[in-house]
C-alpha cells in the first residue's frame, strides 16, 4: 500500500523527500508553494532536479501537490476570480515542472450566486486556467468539501463532484479525477462509523463518482460527529470514525490500492511517524483477521 502524509517544503524540496522516508511515508503530499499567497514562488531549476532524484531514489509515489487555499475558482466576477484563475494557473505549471501526478483542489465558494452559477464558474476557471498548457501526465482532483452546513462550499455532495468532472472534461483539455477527504465525508453527514453505514457511504461513492475516478484518499478521522459541518482533523482512531472505520475504509476492495495521505496534526515529536504506523498496523491486523477466518 502507498502510505504517507503532507510534509512541508520549508527549507527546501528536497528536504520534504527527507522528511517522508524518515516517517516512514512511501508517498506524499506538499504544496508548491505558500498556500496563503496569491504569487507563488519560483522553482529553481537545481532544487527541482533534486527534488525529482530524492523520490526516485526513495520511491515516493505518487507525488500530490495541494493547491492555494486561496483560490476560489466558484467565486463571481471581480478580483478574487481573476486571481483565483491566475493562481490556479501557476499551481498547474508549477505541478508539471515538479512531475507531479495529481493537483487537489478544492471546488470554491458560491457564496451570493445561486450553486449552478458556482459549478459553472468551476469549469469556465478552469478552462481559462489551463488554456495552452500541455497537462499531460497530470490528473487534477477535485476534493470533498464539508458541505452546506459550513457555507457555500461546492463538494459537499457526491452528485456536485460528478457534474463538475463531467462538465470539466467536456469543456477543458485536463485530466479529471477525485481526492476523497475521509473527515469532510463523516462532517458531511456520510457515516464511516458504523458498519451498515460505511457499507451504505461506500457504495453510493463508487456508484455516483465510480471508483476508478478516485486517485487519492485524505486519511483524517473527524473532531466533530457525523453531520456536524465541521471540518476538524482528528488523529486516526481518536476521532468519530475511529479505529473500525478507518479498518473498513482500509481494507475495502475498491481502494486499499488506493494512496493513502495523512493530514492529521501532529502535537508532539513523533506524532507524523506514529500515524503512520498506526495505518499500517490497521492493515496488518484486518489481513490477520482476513486470513485466520479463511
Amino acid at each position: 500500500m502507498r502510505i504517507g502524509r503532507h510534509v512541508s517544503i520549508a527549507g527546501s524540496l528536497s528536504n520534504a523527500s527527507k522528511e517522508a522516508v524518515s516517517i516512514g511515508a512511501n508517498t506524499m503530499q506538499i504544496f508548491s508553494s505558500s498556500p496563503r499567497q496569491w504569487k507563488g514562488s519560483t522553482l529553481s531549476l537545481s532544487a527541482v532536479a533534486r527534488f525529482r532524484q530524492e523520490r526516485d531514489r526513495h520511491d515516493l509515489a505518487p507525488l500530490v501537490i495541494h493547491d492555494n487555499y486561496l483560490i476560489n475558482l466558484a467565486a463571481k466576477e471581480g478580483t478574487v476570480r481573476d486571481l483565483s484563475i491566475a493562481a490556479f494557473r501557476e499551481e498547474l505549471q508549477r505541478a508539471l515542472i515538479l512531475e507531479a501526478d495529481f493537483l487537489v483542489a478544492h471546488p470554491g465558494n458560491y457564496r451570493e450566486q445561486t450553486l449552478e452559477q458556482g459549478l459553472l464558474n468551476i469549469v469556465q476557471g478552469m478552462a481559462i486556467a489551463s488554456a495552452g498548457i500541455d497537462t499531460k501526465g497530470l490528473t487534477v482532483l477535485l476534493e470533498n468539501t464539508v458541505g452546506a452546513g459550513g457555507g457555500f462550499q461546492v463538494g459537499g455532495k457526491f452528485e456536485e463532484l460528478k457534474v463538475l468532472r463531467d462538465f470539466a472534461i467536456e469543456h477543458t483539455s485536463l485530466q479529471i479525477g477525485f481526492c476523497i477527504d475521509t473527515c469532510h465525508l463523516h462532517a458531511s453527514g456520510y457515516d464511516l462509523a458504523t458498519e451498515a453505514g460505511a457499507k451504505a457511504t461506500l457504495a453510493e461513492l463508487g456508484r455516483v463518482l465510480g471508483f476508478e475516478n478516485i486517485h487519492v484518499i485524505h486519511a483524517n478521522d473527524s473532531k466533530t460527529p457525523l453531520g456536524s459541518h465541521v471540518d476538524r482533523h482528528a488523529n486516526i482512531g481518536k476521532g468519530y470514525i475511529g479505529e473500525q472505520g478507518f479498518r473498513r475504509i482500509l481494507t475495502h476492495p475498491k481502494l486499499r490500492q488506493k494512496p493513502f495521505l495523512l493530514e492529521t496534526p501532529v502535537d508532539e515529536p513523533g506524532d507524523d511517524r506514529r500515524e503512520i504506523e498506526t495505518v499500517k498496523s490497521l492493515c496488518r491486523k484486518s489481513r490477520t483477521t482476513t486470513t485466520k477466518s479463511s
